[in-house]
């Protein structure tokens, strides 16, 4: 604050003329030598010496050309603190402006709705949030339901694909086995015939046999008593 009133345009005003009077006495002296010139340039005839026109010359519009610098710098320095002056009245009023907005009834009752709003939205996305995840998970549990259903059914159509192999396979087993056991049956039966054939030609053979004994013992017995 201080700084800001240092810097005031009355503080300016002054310090300009401050300034001001401060360069005078520089040129009050150069007026003066001025003067003097010119009361010896009329009071002689002669003209002045041309080596010293060169240097006053040069010496004037130095001293212009400084004096414009410094009028520039003083202007640039005056607009600045202009600048930065206007800025903080401005910040200033922007400050109580807001100070004054936010210590109404008005404005605390917005704000009170909102922090209200605020809070009602918050409970209501929690909510929309717990209720998507509550889905999600039943989804989630039906999708494993079905999931271990079509295993489950997958699993049984093997073991019922495997149950029909092996019975079909201990179908085919048993029929090699009846069909080998029916062959066997039927050889031994050959077999059994065979040897009964064997056994009734044998018998037959022997019969046979010894009726022609009993034939030739009772033919030389009738020859003998024939020759009697």
């Amino acid at each position: 604050m201080g700084r800001s009133l240092s810097r005031s345009p009355s503080y300016r005003r002054r310090h300009s003329r401050s300034r001001s009077r401060s360069r005078s006495p520089s040129h009050h002296r150069h007026s003066r030598r001025r003067r003097r010139h010119r009361s010896r340039s009329s009071s002689s005839l002669s003209p002045p010496p041309k080596s010293r026109t060169p240097i006053l010359k040069h010496k004037k519009d130095h001293q212009i050309t400084l004096n414009k610098t410094s009028s520039k710098r003083q202007h640039e320095e005056e607009l600045k603190l202009l600048e930065e002056e206007t800025a903080r009245r401005l910040e200033e009023a922007i400050r109580k402006n807001v100070e004054e907005k936010l210590n109404s009834e008005e404005v605390k009752l917005e704000i009170e709705r909102r922090v209200a709003e605020g809070v009602k939205n918050l409970f209501d996305d929690v909510e929309v949030q717990l209720e998507k995840e509550k889905q999600d998970a039943l989804n989630e549990a039906r999708r494993k339901e079905e999931q271990a259903r079509k295993e489950r059914e997958e699993l049984d159509k093997m073991l019922e694909e495997n149950r029909r192999r092996v019975e079909e396979s201990q179908r085919r087993e048993a029929l090699e086995l009846q069909r080998k056991e029916e062959e066997r049956q039927r050889e031994l039966e050959m077999i059994r015939r065979q040897k009964e054939e064997s056994v009734r030609r044998k018998k037959l053979e022997d019969e046979e046999h010894a009726n022609r004994i009993n034939s030739t013992g009772k033919n030389k017995s009738r020859a003998n008593s024939y020759g009697l």
